[in-house]
């Protein structure tokens, strides 16, 4: 039976009430319905029941339940994204914003994020409350695996703080080995989101210390770099055709 502390895997798709698929972690479903986001990582996902990593709606259906169970619970706003509040608009000048903006776009004012609701002239509206503020949510999930081992434990953490698979655990006593793909360290989110994971790495185990470790492997950082360098090669060529266009151009004006 599920309950608080435990660690769980599960795959789900969310809907609105009419039916409208707004989330899923099947890659096909997404694309199939036009939600599907490249930057996005599909597949099954972790979280640990009770520290907020789900909806408090669909975390509270689980809870009780067992592996294996495939359900559809509705999830009214206030235990999904909230009522909507139309006091949570601001207007701010065109100014703001580094491109012009458009109706629906999401924008980043701040610490907070918002979506274009209104231009007007030069004053832009953004409406903060999360897109889907003030309506029901229909999941139809299914629990996967209850995680047992501190290695799975660690390895769920850090996708759920910074969305990155690491490539291996190692426990060696109290000791941690956790071990990343060489470009880890280019990810906003992963450097961020590995302090959230290391803290709570601590309180869900026994470890008391973790060592990340970078691992360079030569067939697949000698690729990366034949690649770089025909992208490399490919921009200055590229650059270096526009440049004869611009003389080309100037000799016929000078002509």
């Amino acid at each position: 039976m599920i309950s608080d502390g435990d660690f769980i895997r599960l795959s789900y798709t969310a809907k609105l009430e009419d039916g409208t698929i707004v989330d899923t972690t099947d890659e096909e479903v997404a694309k199939e319905h036009g939600i599907y986001n490249e930057n996005a990582r599909y597949g099954d996902i972790y979280a640990v029941i009770g520290k907020g990593h789900i909806l408090p709606g669909l975390e509270e259906d689980i809870k009780g339940k067992e592996v294996g169970y495939k359900g559809t619970v509705e999830i009214p706003p206030e235990k999904a994204f909230g009522e909507y509040n139309p006091e949570l608009k601001d207007t701010f000048s065109i100014n703001r914003f580094k491109e012009r903006p458009e109706i629906g776009q999401r924008v980043r004012i701040g610490d907070r994020i918002g979506t274009v609701e209104r231009i007007v002239g030069r004053r832009v509206i953004v409406d903060f409350n999360h897109p889907l503020a003030g309506k029901k949510i229909v999941f139809e999930y299914e629990i996967k695996e209850k995680l047992e081992k501190p290695e799975d434990k660690i390895k769920a953490l850090f996708v759920i703080h910074t969305g990155i698979d690491v490539k291996d655990v190692k426990i060696e006593g109290e000791k941690a080995i956790v071990e990343v793909s060489s470009d880890v360290y280019l990810n906003q989110l992963f450097l961020i989101g590995r302090y959230r994971a290391v803290k709570e790495i601590f309180e869900a185990t026994d470890v008391k210390e973790i060592e990340i470790v970078e691992r360079f492997e030569r067939e697949q950082e000698l690729l990366k770099l034949g690649e770089e360098l025909k992208e490399t090669e490919k921009e200055a060529s590229e650059e270096k055709e526009g440049s004869r266009s611009e003389e080309k151009e100037e000799s016929k004006e000078e002509a």
